[in-house]
């Protein structure tokens, strides 16, 4: 099992990094290749979508400190925003003091929606549907023999009567167990091809049969204890506590508190090739779906101790089968170093990192600002614009954040001066 407490890991160069992270993940030449900048080739790339003409880069980062369900992690995150990975790593580091995250998912059970339009009575069409409710899932389950070969396969069906500006409509929705699949592929086949029976049962037309990213069947929960002397002590869990109330119950801040919380679980999304505009859409959806308003995914309270507690809970689609998880060579790589056995054990450490991320950006935001360990970093990227190289992209950085003019224009005139 690898460990994740890497101390001084952020201090050691890339290559050197690399090299701990091979040796604790038993990495092969080929996984190493890929984080080394041999990865994906352009024709890999010319097979995965169309009219490719070349490659594009984004910075493969490892969060440490992760502990999970007694477990530890090396969790790697692709994402080009500076400061999200060390925030993770420290918030993981944080939890640990606390026991380390506790994380769970329910069954990875997927909608399938059929759209059926032009009847009569809408709401004896449902009934008449649900009397077939068996019959639909055998036959469904004739669709993918070796989904159900490993315990997937579909396990219900709902019958939903809607208004729209088109008049009623009745929406059938087929729930499949998908396993370690996202599941996109099984479940529209099985939507496509159940359509003709449901039309002939109704005497409606089908129009559209397609997954739903709103997986309300399929979530993940984590939690964890902040100690309050590991965040500074009383006055920070309050000051946090504010800042998450403030989330809570107001949209408009809300939506950037689960921007947050995404900044971690999209970069391990995309790390393991997984689709995360679908895990986007699905996470904002349902913080509005919940409560019936747009509220926060994560939740926190302070316990009798004066311990902060956090706790998240969204859906999350992900899979370890099919798709660019298993053709692109730097997400085969990532996903041997989490070292994950299951898509669910997938979902859990990406629900802790999302935790882990969004109790760094509500720490910062209400001690020191968010601003002040972002622009420390940020502050590397103006300098390396700037045109400093080397050893002056660090000195640049140290000497415009100190004089707190984190732009490309000073940096270029303190780069000059160094030069001279």
């Amino acid at each position: 099992m690898a460990n994740s407490r890497l101390s001084g890991f952020y201090k050691l160069p890339p290559h050197e990094r690399l090299s701990l992270v091979v040796k604790e993940c038993a990495l092969t030449k080929e996984e190493s290749d890929s984080l080394s900048g041999i990865g994906l080739s352009v024709s890999q790339a010319d097979r995965m979508i169309e009219n490719v003409v070349g490659l594009y880069s984004l910075p493969v980062g490892i969060a440490t400190n992760f502990l999970i369900n007694g477990r530890d992690y090396i969790v790697p995150m692709v994402v080009e925003e500076p400061s999200v990975v060390a925030a993770a790593s420290n918030s993981a580091r944080i939890a640990r003091e606390g026991g380390g995250f506790k994380a769970e998912t329910t069954d990875p059970v997927m909608i399938g929606q059929i759209q059926v339009i032009g009847l009569v009575d809408a709401k004896e069409a449902a009934e008449i549907v649900l009397s077939h409710k068996q019959e639909i899932v055998d036959f469904c389950n004739q669709q993918d023999s070796i989904l159900v070969k490993f315990g997937g396969g579909c396990r219900d069906v709902e019958a939903r009567v809607i208004d729209t500006k088109g008049g009623k409509m009745l929406i059938v929705h087929i729930l499949v167990d998908v396993r370690d699949a996202m599941g996109a592929n099984a479940i529209n086949t099985m939507a496509e091809r159940v359509a003709p029976k449901i039309e002939e049962w109704t005497g409606g037309k089908v129009l559209l049969r397609i997954i739903s990213n709103l997986a309300v069947y399929r979530l993940a929960r984590s939690k964890a204890v902040f100690p309050a002397k590991e965040l500074g002590g009383e006055e920070v869990v309050d000051a946090i506590l504010n800042a998450y109330w403030f989330a809570e119950a107001d949209p408009f801040r809300g939506a950037t508190h689960n921007k947050g919380i995404m900044n971690g679980i999209s970069a391990v999304t995309v790390a393991t090739g997984n689709d995360w505009r679908a895990v986007e859409a699905g996470a904002h959806s349902y913080a509005s779906f919940k409560h019936h308003r747009y509220t926060t995914l994560s939740h926190y309270e302070k316990d009798k101790n004066g311990d902060l507690v956090g706790t998240i809970e969204l859906p999350l689609a992900v899979g370890l089968v099919g798709g660019a998880t298993k053709i692109h060579p730097t997400a085969r790589a990532n996903v041997r170093i989490l070292g994950v056995k299951s898509a669910a054990e997938l979902s859990q450490v990406i629900a802790s990192v999302g935790l882990a991320q969004n109790l760094a950006a509500l720490r910062a935001l209400a001690t020191e600002g968010i601003q002040k360990g972002h622009m420390r970093l940020h502050a590397r990227n103006v300098a390396a614009t700037a045109g400093a190289e080397g050893d002056d992209v660090e000195e640049v950085a140290r000497l415009i954040y100190e004089a707190k003019k984190v732009n490309v224009e000073y940096a270029k005139e303190v780069l000059a001066n160094l030069k001279k």
